[in-house]
């Protein structure tokens, strides 16, 4: 080899060696910076049956410093979507937590019919606690049904347990299922006579001081009161009207308007329960959090913290009202005061650029279906009476006996299979027939059996979003979806729970230390929250993890 050969393969090894140990030095220079400036405490905030174009529908009515500040100064997924059904508040806050879908968290359902135990079971529900905090039976709550980690879990677990979290929401399942296996603290809101925020032996012997004190403050009492609006009634044209057929009433109501001041919001001395069904509610929920932000010391240290808050009261005033009534509007003008406050309070506790939030939704709405049939567009209500007798007409014509079916839950049927082998019948073979007799029934629109969710692979569509909410252990053998605008229930009021795009769509925000400044219209789904937010950390996913980052979100 010439000399000049030489020289030129030498300086070629050098300048490979310098540019490898250039970029190992400052791939552990963005390693240290992204470890300096994570931040010291997420906040996770979903709110319970939140559409997505509750943010633009109320636009005008929001001030600067509640959802605009989030909208203008972090990062909007305008096309977010929860991809598996049903769609409903546990399986939406485990979701969101464990970036899984129930065929891997294994929550299918609010409650769900159990195959081992043969009955209906809460999801939160854990009868080997006690309460704390209250001699009813509503503390007896733990998250031992979820089976996978959540990204709350995974900050403890990275920090040794020095990172705390604290979890806080109106309903149990708002709290515990957010707060994971590890949580420090989980807190929800036991209305009926008590009116106190109560925990589980889960997490604690007794109550801290600080929420004893709370709950003996007065600040409960004083959201017994007139439910006004908060702006002229007249301002809120986007808004059906005040007196309408489609909401429900409250005790000695004759008409469903504006202001109510029924005995129990003012006269009563208990009934708390009747907070939870006005905007009242998610202001005491914001004033518990902004006490355990103080008493907590949440983001005060180099261990990350992590608070996790629901707010109820706009899935309580859904159901009552509906998604086109003036109290839905009502309802979110104040929540937009209220999650202002939450910004401030963190910027002045914790530092303007040392925390994290994200905001989304457990869940859509649909209009009220009698609402939709007036304006002459296809909705309604199963008739679920009718379709009971029908369907138990064809089970006892064709196998002899309903003791085929165990149980019907969450749009799905549950067979017992030693039934049906007992009788030399073919599950698969079974499933098809029961399939085919309830897609001939009124207003059902799609019908899917086990089998087709087991051996097939779905990668869009209903079917998709099915599978997703199917697992193979808990669910059932035959699932079916109503038509579009229709409902299971009857009377007032919105409802969810289907895998149609109305309940699917919901808003998703980030804002604060490490997300950039910007929007998207391209599809993200609810198990992609928690690997973004992991990503941000630099810490393990939840071991359950279906999704992905969120790349565009990220300032890394």
């Amino acid at each position: 080899m010439k000399k000049s050969t030489l020289l030129v393969v030498s300086f070629l090894l050098f300048t490979v060696l310098v540019l490898g140990q250039r970029r190992k030095k400052n791939n552990v220079v963005e390693q240290l910076v992204q470890v300096e400036t994570a931040p010291k405490l997420v906040v996770g905030i979903v709110v319970d049956q939140m559409r997505y174009d509750y943010l633009t529908r109320f636009w005008n009515h929001y001030g600067q410093g509640g959802f605009k500040r989030l909208v203008n100064e972090g990062f909007n997924c305008k096309n977010h979507h929860f991809n598996y059904a049903p769609t409903s508040t546990g399986p939406g806050h485990a979701s969101i937590y464990t970036g899984a879908t129930p065929a891997t968290h294994g929550i299918i359902g609010n409650n769900w019919y159990d195959k081992e135990s043969e009955k209906s079971v809460y999801c939160a529900a854990d009868n080997s606690y006690n309460s704390v905090g209250t001699l009813s039976t509503a503390g007896k709550m733990s998250p031992r049904r979820m089976q996978t980690t959540t990204i709350t879990d995974q900050l403890r677990l990275h920090t040794q347990m020095r990172g705390k979290t604290i979890a806080i929401a109106l309903k149990d399942r708002g709290a515990v299922l957010p707060g994971g296996h590890t949580a420090n603290a989980a807190y929800w809101f036991e209305g009926d006579d008590t009116g106190k925020w109560i925990s589980s032996s889960y997490y604690m012997t007794t109550l801290p001081p600080w929420v004893e004190q709370f709950n003996k403050s007065g600040v409960i009492k004083s959201y017994k009161k007139t439910w006004t609006t908060l702006k002229d009634i007249n301002l809120y044209v986007e808004s059906g009207s005040d007196n309408n057929g489609y909401e429900g009433l409250f005790e000695t109501e004759t008409t469903p308007t504006f202001p109510h001041s029924t005995p129990n919001l003012l006269s009563k001395t208990k009934d708390f329960e009747i907070i939870k069904y006005t905007a009242y509610g998610n202001s005491l929920t914001t004033d518990f959090a902004l006490a355990a932000l103080d008493n907590e010391g949440l983001g005060q240290d180099t261990s990350a913290d992590f608070l996790t808050i629901s707010f109820s009261s706009t899935d309580y005033v859904g159901h009552k009202y509906g998604v086109n009534s003036k109290e839905i509007q009502d309802t979110y003008i104040r929540l937009d005061l209220d999650i202002e406050r939450m910004l401030n309070a963190l910027d002045e506790k914790v530092g303007k650029s040392q925390y994290t939030v994200f905001l989304t939704a457990d869940h859509g709405a649909v209009h009220v279906p009698k609402y939709l049939s007036d304006n002459k567009i296809p909705a309604g209500y199963l008739d679920m009476d009718q379709m009971k007798q029908d369907f138990n007409e064809f089970i006892t014509y064709k196998y002899g006996t309903t003791d085929i079916i165990k149980s019907i839950s969450n749009n799905q049927v549950f067979l017992d299979h030693k039934v049906v082998a007992n009788l030399d019948m073919d599950l698969e073979d079974v499933q098809k027939e029961i399939a085919k007799e309830l897609l001939t029934y009124n207003n059902i629109n799609k019908v899917y059996t086990g089998m087709q969710m087991w051996q097939n692979n779905y990668t869009e569509g209903i079917a998709y979003i099915l599978q997703n909410g199917w697992n193979q252990k808990r669910s059932g053998d035959v699932l079916f979806v109503q038509n579009p605008g229709y409902a299971t229930y009857g009377g007032p009021g919105s409802s969810h729970g289907s895998p149609m795009i109305y309940d699917t769509h919901v808003p998703l925000l980030f804002y604060g230390n490490g997300i950039k400044k910007g929007q998207t219209t391209s599809r993200t789904e609810i198990p992609d929250i928690a690997p973004t937010i992991a990503s941000m950390l630099g810490i393990a996913f939840p071991n359950g993890t279906t999704g992905e980052p969120i790349v565009e979100v990220l300032n890394q």
